[in-house]
């Protein structure tokens, strides 16, 4: 019983320093884990996002990129990091919401295990092929042509269970077509197979495709947003292409460890949607293809819930399996 009182008191008086250190936070400097290596989309926005809450409060904030196990290695870091407002994270789908449905044997959980703060951008895929290899212009010809070369085609991924893989994957069950898969280490080595005419059809986030397209060494077909984007007026959607039920956002989300005092939450979340809506990171992230979201923590957390089951019956569906 006297163990049992010792410990409850130990976890009273940390919680205690949690919620008085809260009231100023941030008094000292804040980490901000990036799961993935340096000049990734995560790193960009999270040092954006990191160069701007440090003018806002006034406090040092700085990135640390943990790569390895499509974000695992850096989910744990944070997860073993107390509540306190002073490590955080900013990480991509997979390791928010793609690993669950993956890699059955995921050794973490980022619905309890990690505190959702907000959803911080999200950006369409774009369907482009090799316009020198595949004649087709538009969904229905690019339909054809594969299921006569289907058999020979290939498309690239920055990596098994990536976003551009899986949507490629939902893409071939939604149409009856097969492509071989070629996972890459990254988004610019597949780009450079499209390219170079080493694979030939691939989805990938708008902003990296956008200058390839512009300059003619690759042909847009479709994206996978909701509506057109004002950078490709001339591109329909899946929807208006005639691929119905075909919305997907490549997204990325910022969060902490589990058990962040309402409080806190309330301020660090107050930080993050301050810094992804001034004008700089805001216009910065628009030239870069995203959208920003900036949602609540409770929006974060029912989107997510929901993006794990959808990724979840494409993995089913197509059998993929981790590397």
């Amino acid at each position: 019983m006297k163990k049992r009182m010792l410990l409850g008191a130990s976890a009273s008086l940390a919680l205690s320093s949690i919620v008085r250190a809260q009231a100023g936070w941030p008094t000292r400097p804040v980490t901000i884990v990036v799961p993935f290596a340096p000049g990734s989309s995560s790193d960009i926005i999270g040092r954006a996002m990191a160069q701007q809450m440090q003018v806002s409060t006034g406090r040092p904030f700085a990135v640390e990129n943990r790569p390895g196990a499509t974000g695992e290695i850096g989910a744990r870091q944070v997860i073993r990091s107390a509540p306190d407002g002073y490590t955080l994270m900013h990480a991509p789908i997979s390791t928010w919401a793609i690993n669950v449905a993956l890699r059955p044997n995921l050794g973490y959980d980022p619905v309890t295990q990690l505190t959702r703060i907000t959803q911080t951008v999200r950006t369409p895929n774009v369907l482009v092929v090799n316009p020198q290899q595949v004649p087709a212009t538009d969904l229905a010809g690019l339909v054809g042509w594969l299921k006569r070369n289907g058999a020979t085609a290939s498309y690239p991924s920055s990596g098994v269970g990536s976003s551009d893989h899986l949507t490629a994957e939902m893409f071939k069950i939604a149409t009856g077509t097969e492509m071989a898969h070629i996972p890459y280490s990254g988004g610019g080595p597949a780009m450079t197979s499209v390219v170079a005419g080493n694979t030939q059809v691939s989805f990938q986030n708008l902003g990296s495709v956008l200058p390839l397209i512009q300059d003619g060494r690759l042909r847009a077909i479709m994206t996978t947003a909701a509506e057109r984007n004002p950078v490709l007026p001339n591109v329909p959607t899946a929807a208006e292409a005639g691929l119905r039920d075909f919305v997907v956002y490549s997204w990325q989300g910022f969060g902490g460890p589990p058990g962040m005092p309402a409080p806190l939450l309330a301020q660090v979340h107050e930080a993050a949607i301050g810094a992804l809506r001034a004008p700089a990171v805001a216009s910065r992230l628009t030239e870069l293809g995203f959208d920003i979201v900036a949602n609540t923590p409770e929006e974060f957390a029912t989107f997510q819930q929901a993006e794990i089951a959808r990724w979840k019956r494409v993995v089913e569906a197509g059998n993929i399996k981790p590397e």
